[in-house]
């Protein structure tokens, strides 16, 4: 996929952040080379079929044609490794380069950008069920737990207390909190997410989760005993275990910076990483401070929005780190790496200040939070 430099030309988002007084002056942060689609004038005949005729919003062919390379490519060898007599352990290794070194990346924030924006219009969005409940499972994906998780609980609750993922109450740089974070989730998360749903009678987004996370543990269980074993543990199991485990370290990435006093402000509780890699394969996921402020705002128009709204950022002192992405974050964060994470922050007023002022600035917005209720309206926030 193409990948342009990006000017700012579009409106800026409405805030719910706090107000704040005497903003410092800002310079343009630098935005370069983040991932972009414009359609062209003259696209080839399944492009311009796609976008007359399938797609919602005709710059998501990118999208689209991710899914069809998973279709055209791993779908046929994960059936194959299921052939009878088929399975060759030497196989595993050029299927699992393909889910994690190829594909399953691109895949994820694909699904994250459906859950959130139609990718089909109306009388075609029967089509979505091909990609969750088809090419999900390969991606280590349940059907529709992903949406369920993401869309019904963690952006209604917005990494605050009934967040069942909030990372709020950790020390976001010891290793034993986030295996605490990690365990809690694959243990007891799809019991207390199913339970989330039930006390709010939430009981459509319910049946679906559970439909989609039984059957694809009933799936792996029938292919597994009947089948073959070995490759539903290379094409199911592997990937369902992994993504799981790199869902978490993501999430944990990017509300790892929380400011104690407005833990509720997006702009104070989310990171934002820009120039990376990351975001030319990923669709720009790395402008997660932008995503939560509108969580529909189209892929493409992510660097825009922050590029246009820089001196906003800058005011509100948000923490936005330059040409790395939010697993290293949390790799930096497990081993203790805050210098070279103040390293890659970027300056958003223009004013430099000292490796020293950025980590003690970083750990500040690390420590765990506790809110204590003193009224109905009230939470009083403390670091402890």
């Amino acid at each position: 996929m193409p990948a342009e430099a990006v000017s700012a030309t579009s409106e800026a988002p409405a805030s719910h952040a706090s107000p704040v007084t005497a903003p410092a002056p800002a310079r343009p942060a630098i935005v370069r080379g983040e991932a972009n689609y414009v359609p062209v004038a003259n696209p080839g005949v399944l492009e311009g079929f796609a976008r007359r005729t399938l797609l919602q919003d005709p710059r998501d062919w990118p999208l689209l044609k991710l899914n069809l390379w998973i279709s055209a490519v791993l779908l046929p060898f994960a059936i194959y490794l299921f052939v009878p007599g088929a399975f060759r352990w030497w196989l595993a290794p050029p299927y699992l380069a393909l889910v994690f070194l190829v594909f399953v990346d691109r895949y994820i924030l694909m699904l994250h950008n459906i859950s959130h924006r139609p990718l089909f219009k109306a009388r075609f969005r029967w089509l979505n069920n091909w990609i969750v409940w088809v090419l999900g499972p390969l991606m280590g994906e349940s059907p529709e737990t992903y949406a369920a998780h993401h869309i019904g609980m963690h952006h209604a609750e917005g990494n605050l207390e009934p967040d069942l993922s909030t990372t709020m109450h950790y020390q976001r740089d010891n290793a034993l909190h986030f295996a605490h974070y990690y365990l809690r989730f694959v243990t007891v998360g799809i019991f207390e997410l199913s339970a989330y749903f039930a006390k709010r009678k939430r009981y459509q987004r319910l049946r679906r989760m559970l439909a989609g996370e039984l059957s694809f543990y009933a799936l792996a269980a029938v292919l597994g005993i009947f089948v073959s074993w070995q490759a539903t543990l290379i094409v199911l199991v592997i990937p369902f275990c992994t993504v799981r485990f790199l869902m978490m370290c993501g999430n944990w990435g990017q509300h790892a910076f929380i400011d104690a006093a407005s833990p509720e402000n997006s702009y104070r509780n989310s990171i934002t990483c820009i120039n990376t890699r990351y975001n030319r394969r990923a669709f720009n996921d790395g402008y997660h401070i932008g995503h939560h402020l509108r969580a529909a705002m189209h892929w493409t128009e992510m660097p825009v929005e922050f590029q246009k709204n820089v001196a906003k950022y800058a005011a509100e002192r948000s923490i936005v780190f330059e040409g790395i992405d939010f697993f290293q974050v949390w790799g930096m964060l497990m081993l203790g790496q805050h210098r070279r994470l103040a390293g890659r922050m970027v300056s958003l007023d223009g004013n430099e200040r000292s490796v020293e002022e950025k980590v003690a600035f970083l750990r500040e917005r690390l420590r765990p939070i506790r809110r204590e209720v003193a009224s109905p309206a009230t939470n009083v926030a403390t670091a402890a």
